[in-house]
């Protein structure tokens, strides 16, 4: 099943259902709401949207034809984002690039920040920043939607809790967070709105692609028209959404609609591209003494899409540009 949220002018939009090629939507706000809504009453609900998606899918309601602009993310606004570093390679060139260097526990114990989810964007929606000079990057990654989570939850035991997959773009301020990070209470600034796919789908939309707490499929990457990653999301996820749900249980439950972001997908082989700019210029600092490549300016277009094993796209793009506003 995938599900999206429809612009309204309200905060929190109105549910949909997607067929599967992404090619129609039917209004669900009768079953609920809000996916918000859909999310608190899972149990319940979410039969009868399986029910209409089927529908939808048979040509037996109607529906009207997909348009990812009038789609806003699937949850506008959230009630936690959390954003993990599943893929180590990612994690060491960025800190190349910090001059700093990994944690000795790396491999053993996972990185997660808390992002801000109050304002949440759109597939289509601008990445607005002030002033060029902070470094705005993209981060392409994958992440999980998951309903009321426990206290202390296993990684054997988390494969029920996760109800959405979807995918980010978890935007950073790289010039701004050396400086946070120095303080020694980590990123604020650095991290602005982050944007999400336009449908979200239940792991079963992704067949046996959804595995192990991993998504083996590969996501794509485009800047200003010109692919520049196909990074495979699956093998190279050191921590898995499992494992990355254990280690945030730890201490705390979850509420039913908390985000949680697989990091940015990254792999050891260059051939596939990068999913972020810091990557890019890090490989080049290795290479040749110093970065090339510069970070997103105004103007600039950022698209990020995954395909499932039948060619179809499964979450929708997203599509931004960059537009600098104020003063410089």
């Amino acid at each position: 099943m995938k599900l999206a949220t429809r612009r309204t002018g309200t905060r929190d939009g109105s549910l949909v259902v997607v067929n599967r090629d992404l090619s129609a939507f039917a209004d669900a706000s009768a079953i609920a709401p809000t996916l918000q809504a859909a999310l608190d009453d899972w149990s319940r609900v979410e039969p009868k949207l399986q029910a209409l998606a089927k529908q939808l899918e048979d040509g037996a309601v109607g529906g009207e034809p997909y348009d990812a602009s009038k789609l806003h993310c699937p949850l506008p606004r959230a009630f936690e984002w959390i954003d993990g570093s599943a893929y180590l390679n990612h994690v060491r060139l960025v800190r190349k690039a910090r001059k700093a260097d990994p944690p000795p526990t790396l491999e053993t114990d996972p990185l997660v920040y808390q992002g801000g989810s109050g304002h949440l964007l759109g597939p289509t929606d601008d990445i607005v920043i002030r002033d060029e000079a902070w470094g705005c990057d993209f981060e392409s990654e994958v992440a999980v939607v998951l309903g009321d989570t426990p206290l202390g939850l296993e990684a054997a035991d988390a494969a029920p809790y996760v109800k959405l997959v979807m995918l980010v773009n978890d935007v950073s301020l790289r010039n701004l967070i050396p400086n946070e990070l120095a303080k020694g209470f980590g990123f604020f600034q650095g991290k602005p709105a982050t944007a999400f796919s336009p449908v979200a789908c239940t792991p079963d939309e992704l067949g046996p692609a959804w595995r192990d707490g991993r998504v083996h499929l590969t996501l794509k990457t485009w800047l200003n028209g010109k692919q520049v990653g196909d990074t495979h999301a699956g093998p190279e996820m050191h921590f898995s959404f499992f494992e990355l749900m254990a280690h945030i249980a730890k201490t705390r439950q979850f509420c039913a609609g908390t985000i949680l972001g697989s990091g940015t997908v990254s792999n050891e082989d260059r051939a596939r591209g990068i999913s972020c700019l810091a990557e890019q210029r890090m490989i080049e600092t290795i290479d040749t003494g110093s970065p090339r490549t510069p970070f997103l300016k105004d103007g600039d277009r950022v698209e990020i899409e995954m395909f499932g094993v039948d060619g179809k796209s499964l979450f929708g793009r997203i599509d931004q540009h960059v537009k600098k506003v104020g003063p410089g």
